[in-house]
């Protein structure tokens, strides 16, 4: 970074910390101009956050997460290692884990999505929990589609929504599972093929 930009750094975080922001390693953190920041945020080490973003109150940035063009509820952890693309929107008490990417997509309130998944072009409804290592398959080569998570769903981990898909409220998606399908409400669904086992010779 030029010494330009590093005079300017210092001035966006001074102005951060007046506001009451917490920047622990500021040195290694990188701010936009234009970020909005609520009241009692704490942004860990080496956090990047672009341009277009919006932080409620009483929010974690964990670190090594970056974030454009977002907006953050109150009472939400982001991190470490989490991906906010543009057009994602995080409501109240909402949590995003270590390595989850999201992109273009609502998090409802109360929802978690605490390891390892991809949520693209999607919309969550509350207190919703997607399982480790779920996916949403947004896109065929051509076009990009939709997925639609409504109130109260558990996704199981290593799961596959493969857009356009509706998963209905109240419903328990099996992990392992790929599902090609809406959903319908009060449902347990699973998509797996049998095991089958065999005697060594």
């Amino acid at each position: 970074m030029s010494e330009l930009g590093k005079s300017l750094q210092n001035k966006i975080k001074k102005l951060a910390i007046k506001k009451g922001v917490k920047l622990i390693s500021s040195d290694s953190i990188y701010l936009s101009s234009d970020t909005k920041f609520g009241k009692n945020v704490t942004i860990e080490p080496y956090v990047v956050i672009g341009k277009g973003v919006k932080i409620g109150n009483n929010v974690k940035i964990l670190s090594f997460s970056y974030i454009e063009k977002t907006k953050i509820g109150n009472n939400v952890t982001v991190g470490p290692f989490a991906r906010l693309r543009p057009e994602t929107v995080l409501e109240d008490n909402s949590r995003i884990g270590n390595f989850v990417e999201i992109k273009k997509s609502k998090v409802g309130k109360n929802s978690k999505i605490n390891h390892l998944s991809y949520i693209g072009d999607s919309t969550l409804g509350k207190n919703v929990n997607i399982g480790a290592g779920t996916i949403t398959c947004n896109y065929d080569g051509k076009n990009k589609y939709k997925t639609n998570i409504l109130d109260n769903v558990f996704v199981g981990s290593n799961t596959s929504l493969v857009a356009p898909v509706k998963i209905g409220k109240n419903s328990i998606v099996g992990a392992g599972s790929t599902i090609t399908k809406n959903v319908k409400d009060n449902s347990l669904v699973l998509s797996r093929a049998p095991q089958r086992e065999f005697k060594k010779k």
